[in-house]
């Protein structure tokens, strides 16, 4: 097996490595797994992509819990150790995984029936462009899951570019054509002090010095505020799954 991932970074999720004192990481991957299940529930016949898709698991289980209705899925993620653990652990008559960048992937020219991209948005500097390059890899009526963070999270995570709420999220959607099919919503309670003490394995990442980035950012410590009075100590996401209009 490629030993070669990183299993403790925010951004890296591998089930079999998963550490069973690492809270933070049990509960991400059970959130991970959550939204993948929501997923499948509306993935129509035929063939589709997993954008963003890690180490391959998701992809796996979608095709598990999917059956004769899904014929092929290919996995793309931009990180080569990342596909190269997916085809290893991951294989399957079904799958391709592809190393490429989401924003400029062509899937062979052609056009896909359903396009899964989890936790993806949130790291792009331009998200609207990325959303309206999904909408020209689907066929018309093919559908499109994906998900992001609705309350804070670039303070606290260094590899998030862009903050979204319910509203702004599923906005970028209807205003190119696409019609909301169902949603998820999950809460991730949190510890603070266990978050900024950095106890658990991925909480390694969390950006380092906090006090100063605010300083610079105090916008970024207005929205902080101002999610802590209403949801607490909550990390909370959104899944959509939206149908692209005829």
């Amino acid at each position: 097996m490629n030993k070669s991932i990183d299993k403790d970074s925010l951004e890296r999720l591998v089930p079999d490595y998963a550490d069973a004192n690492d809270t933070l990481g049990q509960e991400t991957l059970i959130l991970h797994l959550e939204r993948y299940k929501f997923a499948t529930r509306f993935l129509p016949q035929g063939e589709g992509l997993d954008i963003a898709c890690g180490v391959g698991y998701g992809t796996k289980l979608m095709i598990e819990k999917c059956g004769s209705r899904v014929t092929k899925i290919t996995g793309v993620d931009l990180s080569k150790e990342a596909i190269d653990y997916a085809k290893e652990r991951y294989k399957d008559p079904k799958i391709d995984f592809v190393v490429a960048d989401a924003s400029q992937y062509n899937h062979r020219g052609k056009k896909v029936d359903f396009l899964v991209s989890l936790e993806t948005i949130e790291h792009i500097p331009e998200p609207q462009d990325l959303v309206k390059h999904f909408k020209s890899l689907l066929k018309p009526n093919g559908v499109l899951v994906a998900s992001v963070p609705v309350t804070p999270s670039v303070d606290g995570n260094p590899y998030h570019v862009n903050d979204f709420t319910v509203k702004s999220f599923k906005k970028m959607f209807t205003d190119i054509g696409f019609t909301e099919i169902d949603y998820f919503p999950q809460d991730q309670p949190f510890n603070p002090f266990k978050v900024i003490s950095k106890k658990d394995g991925r909480a390694r990442d969390i950006r380092s010095n906090l006090p100063k980035y605010y300083l610079q950012n105090p916008y970024a410590l207005y929205k902080r505020v101002a999610s802590t009075l209403v949801d607490g100590f909550k990390n909370k996401y959104l899944t959509v799954a939206w149908r692209l209009k005829k």
